[in-house]
């Protein structure tokens, strides 16, 4: 029956999945539509709002950036390559292949998302050259452990509201990590989806007629190639020095000594940021490499820099014109101080499969979910948590985040999200409970 399923999700996703841009335009557009009907705005009132509002966030959209392309190019270092090799020697069935890539999964997403997205995608293809097993489950598994970043270490919303500045700060103060993700019901949450992830994920295995595999032979890592001339230069030693590499790269760990230790200051998006980088230049060890691996992790980047102008846009109309407002005064006017987390994480799941970034989401949502919170004298801390979690839960459906994961793969989003699907429906009620309750 499971499998049944599983089977008809995967048919079904195959059919379905416009680019992420689309949602991006289709939700300014209902945006835009709802102030006029809603708030009674003119179509010219409307378009100053999004106009006005479009620069708003590029601080944050850097900030976005950075996580991706600083885990990126973290996770494609050699010390972490040898050590997913390693790793990908142990399971010797397609059940424990399929395991052992969402438990890791699990853990990288949880240190970091972009760092995350990019060591599970590796670490299956280094599995699949060494197990036989269903391709597009083995790479569905290794994107399902996306589910716990926003509860983890790079978190955007949590890291925000933590970041001294952030844009909300005269609302709602700074709330440190120490009450979202490390708060205890956030850490339950956490454990619950190491729990249940891993245990679906095998029960989805495919039977062997209905299973999809691939050659060893085609997830062989082209080798980067360069011309003599540029071999040759006097500046292509430079890129290749060690020396200058580790000077700078030993003297941001020698901040990061200071910062973590000495300081005892709290996590918060610029030092995550400053943390995966400086970890990237001293484990590449040359300019060089790294510049190449940044030339992969860029391009995963390239949603981030076109759709966060429209979501700054977006939170300008829903702000300036009173819908922001007016939806907290609906959301209020039927939950409790105890369900607000419940409602807001399903509100945050549907905004998500149109606004596919956690920091994008909450630029536009957080308006809504504080004005609620306070009214109602709830957990800032937990519904803010709420929104990241609603975030997290529907990129399971929502294939933005998938991109870079398919991009290594070499698979396409339609291969995955049928998979994907069943975790949607087992995970959203664990983590509804979750924040009702723990």
């Amino acid at each position: 029956m499971f499998k049944a399923i599983t089977n008809f999700s995967v048919r079904l996703v195959e059919r379905y999945l416009p680019d992420p841009y689309i949602f991006v335009i289709l939700l300014t557009l209902i945006a835009g539509g709802a102030a006029a009907f809603v708030e009674h705005k003119t179509p010219m009132a409307i378009v100053n709002m999004w106009g006005d509002g479009f620069w708003g966030l590029l601080g944050f959209t850097m900030q976005m950036l950075l996580v991706l392309v600083a885990g990126y190019m973290l996770a494609s270092t050699p010390a972490v390559r040898r050590i997913l090799a390693a790793l990908a020697s142990l399971p010797k069935s397609a059940g424990a292949a399929i395991i052992l890539v969402t438990l890791v999964a699990l853990v990288a997403d949880w240190i970091n998302w972009g760092f995350g997205l990019v060591v599970s995608a590796l670490f299956a293809k280094e599995i699949a050259r060494k197990v036989r097993v269903d391709y597009r489950l083995l790479v569905a598994s290794a994107y399902s452990g996306f589910i716990v970043w926003h509860g983890g270490l790079a978190g955007s919303v949590p890291l925000t509201i933590a970041t001294k500045g952030h844009f909300h700060e005269d609302k709602m103060g700074i709330i440190g990590t120490g009450d979202t993700i490390f708060s205890t019901f956030n850490l339950l949450l956490v454990a619950a989806m190491f729990i249940v992830v891993p245990l679906v994920n095998r029960l989805m295995m495919p039977d062997e007629k209905d299973s999809v595999y691939i050659d060893p032979a085609l997830l062989k890592d082209p080798e980067p190639t360069r011309s003599d001339a540029e071999q040759n230069r006097p500046a292509d030693k430079l890129e290749k020095s060690y020396v200058l590499s580790m000077l700078i790269g030993f003297a941001g760990l020698a901040y990061l000594f200071n910062y973590y230790i000495v300081r005892g200051a709290g996590l918060n998006l610029n030092v995550i940021n400053f943390t995966f980088l400086v970890l990237a230049i001293v484990l590449h060890g040359n300019a060089r490499n790294l510049l190449n691996a940044l030339d992969e992790a860029i391009k995963g980047g390239a949603g981030i820099v076109i759709q966060f102008p429209f979501y700054a846009g977006i939170m300008a109309i829903m702000v300036d014109s009173g819908l922001a407002a007016t939806l907290s005064d609906w959301l209020v006017s039927f939950a409790t101080a105890h369900t607000l987390p419940f409602w807001t994480f399903l509100s945050a799941g549907l905004v998500n499969v149109f606004v596919p970034s956690g920091g994008g989401q909450w630029a536009v949502q957080s308006s809504v979910v504080i004005s609620a919170a306070q009214s109602l004298d709830a957990d800032v801390a937990r519904v803010a948590m709420a929104v990241a979690w609603g975030d997290a839960w529907t990129n399971l459906l929502q294939p933005f985040w998938a991109l870079p994961v398919l991009a290594i793969a070499g698979l396409k989003a339609k291969d995955i999200m049928g998979f994907c699907l069943i975790q949607l429906v087992v995970t959203g009620i664990i983590i509804s409970i979750g924040l009702t309750y723990f």
